[in-house]
């Protein structure tokens, strides 16, 4: 498993020899400009990642938060371990980032993926990238979308209602409108703050003990 950067690295001596093929991909002057190689290894990524890459925004659970949920972006590339040069030369290439397993519970899965969560990496590294080697399929709208939800975040828009509300309609209208999360759209956006809820419990809980109470001392009274 490569999950440090350093490491993987080191696991794949012609990592150069790898990088300058591909950057000369189709080309029939390898030894050209080298701003043009540059160009074209940044055209094959781009193409390589919108066949194999992904750009999500999940939603897990978090009681602890404000709103009970949180939006996790994270951009992901794979490929077989035995083609997984690509993967390193695409790490390299962005600066950021981690090789891992895909599937760590199936033996029989030997895909490796290039893993990007770091806020910071998506919206100065990753984003940037995408941006100046545009994804030419249908996935460029999940990008589109992918890049404004992680520059609302990095504003803040998460962290008020309305703002939180609209970042997961936008996560949601993703990668099959949600059609293979584990949370409902209504589950989160219909969800208020656990500790609210609780306190919400508590004051029903007097509440009904109160009443109790008064109706047990007017029958008091009565007798």
């Amino acid at each position: 498993m490569l999950e440090n950067p350093e490491e993987s690295c080191g696991t794949r001596p012609r990592l150069s020899q790898a990088r300058h093929s591909l950057g000369t991909v189709g080309s029939e002057n390898p030894t050209g400009d080298p701003d043009n190689q540059q160009g074209r290894l940044d055209s094959y990524l781009s193409g390589f990642a919108d066949g194999e890459g992904t750009f999500s925004v999940g939603v897990t659970r978090r009681p602890d938060l404000r709103f009970g949920f949180q939006l996790v972006p994270e951009f992901r590339v794979s490929q077989n371990s035995e083609r997984a040069t690509v993967l390193e030369v695409f790490r390299e290439r962005l600066g950021c980032g981690r090789i891992v397993t895909n599937d760590r519970n199936r033996i029989s899965d030997r895909a490796l993926v290039l893993v990007v969560r770091k806020r910071r990496d998506l919206l100065e590294r990753v984003i940037p990238f995408f941006v100046r080697n545009p994804i030419l399929s249908e996935k460029r709208w999940s990008f589109e979308i992918f890049a404004t939800i992680v520059s609302a975040m990095a504003a803040g828009q998460h962290q008020t209602r309305p703002g939180f509300e609209e970042l997961v309609q936008l996560a949601f209208s993703m990668n099959g409108e949600g059609r293979y999360r584990r949370w409902r759209i209504e589950d989160v956006i219909g969800t208020q703050n656990p500790q609210r809820l609780h306190a919400e419990h508590l004051q029903q809980q007097v509440k009904i003990q109160s009443e109790l109470h008064g109706d047990m001392q007017s029958q008091a009274e009565m007798t």
